[in-house]
């Protein structure tokens, strides 16, 4: 008898709350994990994205080179590039740019205002999954315990309708009826690590977005406006 007990005992003797109570976990285990995997992985490919074509921005001999390379970019490839062709395409130094009530602060105001939908977008796009990861570390570890309790309960109506109380026929059911809690510790515990990770990962990916913007607000806006005041002084000199 002793060495029949385990999980697949517990399982074998559990009812379909019990069940119910297991297969949530294991849905949130999935879900968990699945977010993990994908998350980590295109993670880790869009930073090595962004540092080439970053690399490639930079190195750019002009604006019309720079759009060059950004027509090669595919749509949706890479964060900066997003930006960078958000921003181009507001045309801020002096070219004939949008009309409308949306160019009508003018145009550095109107960059302003696409470089931050830009950012905002990515962010929106960043903290996908989140919500479900940070659920699954929080809710399991209580679903976990409703397990036990529920099993606890089961396997105490089961011993006293046996009429045998001994200490021995009541710490096995009541320990197999633990097992909920372990798994919902398991569930909660790599959800929790991986949602912490990602938020980390975020905030410095947003702050350097946020960064890369600056530095095309000034080299699109503060730029054109340098190189319209010198060929203005130019002219006057002429």
């Amino acid at each position: 008898m002793e060495s029949s007990l385990g999980f697949a005992h517990f399982l074998s003797q559990s009812d379909a709350v019990g069940r119910g109570v297991l297969l949530l976990l294991l849905a949130l285990s999935v879900a968990s994990w699945y977010l993990i995997l994908t998350k980590g992985i295109a993670n880790l490919l869009a930073g090595r994205r962004a540092a080439r074509f970053l690399h490639a921005f930079w190195n750019a001999a002009s604006l019309d080179e720079a759009r060059a390379l950004l027509r090669r970019q595919p749509d949706g490839a890479d964060a900066f590039a997003g930006l960078a062709r958000q921003a181009l395409e507001t045309d801020a130094g002096g070219q004939p740019g949008p009309r409308g009530l949306a160019a009508a602060g003018g145009a550095s105001e109107f960059l302003t205002r696409a470089l931050r939908n830009g950012i905002d977008q990515e962010a929106a796009r960043v903290e996908h999954g989140l919500t479900l990861m940070a659920s699954a570390g929080s809710a399991a570890p209580y679903v976990g315990l409703f397990g036990t309790v529920w099993g606890i309960y089961h396997a105490l109506v089961q011993v006293g309708m046996s009429g045998q109380g001994t200490l021995d026929k009541v710490a096995g059911p009541v320990g197999e009826a633990l097992i909920m809690t372990a798994l919902g510790l398991a569930v909660a515990i790599p959800a929790v690590l991986a949602y912490n990770a990602f938020n980390r990962r975020n905030r410095v990916w947003l702050a350097k977005l946020d960064a890369f913007a600056h530095d095309l607000y000034v080299l699109l806006a503060v730029g054109a406006r340098r190189g319209a005041a010198t060929a203005a002084l130019k002219e006057k000199a002429e």
